[in-house]
Formats: C-alpha cells, structure tokens, sequence
C-alpha cells in the first residue's frame, strides 16, 4: 500500500495521454490526488487514460487543450478551477522532438519544439499562478531533460527548450516563493516511453550501457519524483532541477 501522500490535492498535468505524462497522472491519482490532465486531441489514449484514473476512485477529467496556445491554457485552466475548485500542483509534461542536424533543421521544427516544449510552460504557469497566490500555496513541476543540461548533437531545438525550462523554473522559484509557492524541474535521462522506441534497438542498447546503473529509466521513476515534489514532503525543496538519470549525467 503506498502511503497517499497527494490526499486532498488537485494536480494538473499536461500532454498526459501517453509516456511520462501517463505515468506521472496515473502516479499521482495513486497516491490519492485527484486529476485534471490535458492532451491536444481527444484520442483513445486519451478516453483510456481517463477512465483507468476513474477507476481508482478520485476525481479526474481530462481537458483537450494545446499547451502551445496562450489562449487555450487560459480557456482550459479557467474550467479545471470551475471543476475543481482548486489547482494545488502543475505539472508542466507536453513536449516534443524534431530532431534534425543544424545545417537541416527547418524554422518550422525549431519553431514548433520551442512553442511545444518551452511556451507552453510559461502559458499554463501563468494561467494558474493567480489561484495558488491566492490560496497561498502550490507546487508547479517542469520536465525538462539531461539534455537541457549538457546538450546533444541532432537537438539543438529540444536541448534550447529544455535549458530555457530550467531558467524559467529558477526565475520562478524566486518570484513566487514568497508566497509559499514551490518551483522545482526534473530533467529525466533515457526513459523508455513511445518518444524513444523510435530509435533503432542497437543504439538503445548502446545508451544503456553508458549509464551507470545498466538499464533505462521507466516513466514511473520519473512519477515517483512528481509525486514526492508535489508532496508537503518537499516543502523546503524549490528552484532545483532533479536529474532522473540512473547516473548517466553526475
């Protein structure tokens, strides 16, 4: 039995139909919170993933919403609040890849990763800053990515986007501290998710062998973190960046 260290709360999580985004709303409603999640269509994944948080008896809605669109987080946040009440965690998830070489990436695919990955986590912390400052408390979680912080050749889109979240989180975590509101991001290191069941398996066996504990990461390692800083058990813990990593980036 895992203690339920997200009673009582509400957490809002983006791009959770799938990958880490699945495991973090699914972590999180089992750890008592209620849900409220967004993904840009209204898919199967989508239906599943809110019937399954359903089934564990809390409250969850999913919200089809574009994390890119300053409007669209505003219209979505602006109902979660009608419908629950309350936001006490956002967690920051949608994100892309574009991957391409400098010399052939296209405006289009920095443009895209950019709006997708880094916009988006100034849209929806704004949407929701004005209820936790008025309740005084919250938590906001960013996923960045190792990426953001050494770099990768092939990505120098989704790495900007990712450092840009770091940055965007300390800033944060120093103007809303004061009003007891928490900023932290995670930058996970290779996690088998859909993203990275494109690469070929040779190469993804090459990666593993580079980290120090041998193996990938699952999204749940990342989940397990998302519920811990959106806990009352991290309430000293702000502007970090947590790398999730099994050692691979020390």
């Amino acid at each position: 039995m895992s203690m339920k260290l997200l009673e009582g709360k509400i957490v809002l999580v983006t791009g959770a139909a799938r990958g880490i985004g699945k495991a973090i709303a699914i972590g999180c409603a089992d750890a008592g919170a209620d849900i409220a999640f967004t993904d840009v269509v209204k898919d199967e994944n989508f239906v599943n993933l809110e019937n399954e948080l359903n089934s564990k008896g809390i409250k969850a809605k999913g919200y089809v919403s574009n994390a890119a669109d300053m409007n669209s987080s505003a219209q979505a946040v602006e109902e979660i609040l009608k419908d629950f009440e309350r936001i006490d965690v956002l967690v920051n998830n949608a994100g892309i890849t574009r991957d391409a070489l400098l010399m052939r990436m296209t405006e289009e695919q920095w443009d895209l990763v950019i709006n997708v990955n880094l916009k988006s986590v100034f849209n929806l912390t704004k949407a929701v800053q004005k209820s936790m400052l008025k309740q005084r408390s919250g938590s906001i979680i960013n996923v960045s990515s190792v990426v953001g912080v050494s770099g990768n050749a092939g990505q120098a889109n989704y790495s900007a986007s990712k450092a840009g979240i770091i940055g965007f989180t300390k800033s944060i975590a120093r103007e809303l501290g004061p009003r007891n509101i928490r900023c932290n991001a995670i930058a996970p290191g290779f996690i088998e998710t859909e993203m990275t069941k494109a690469i070929p398996e040779e190469a993804r066996l090459e990666w593993a062998e580079k980290i120090p504990l041998k193996r990938a990461g699952q999204p749940k390692d990342v989940a397990d973190l998302v519920v811990f800083l959106g806990s009352d058990m991290s309430s000293y813990i702000s502007g970090q960046v947590i790398n999730v990593c099994g050692a691979m980036l020390t």
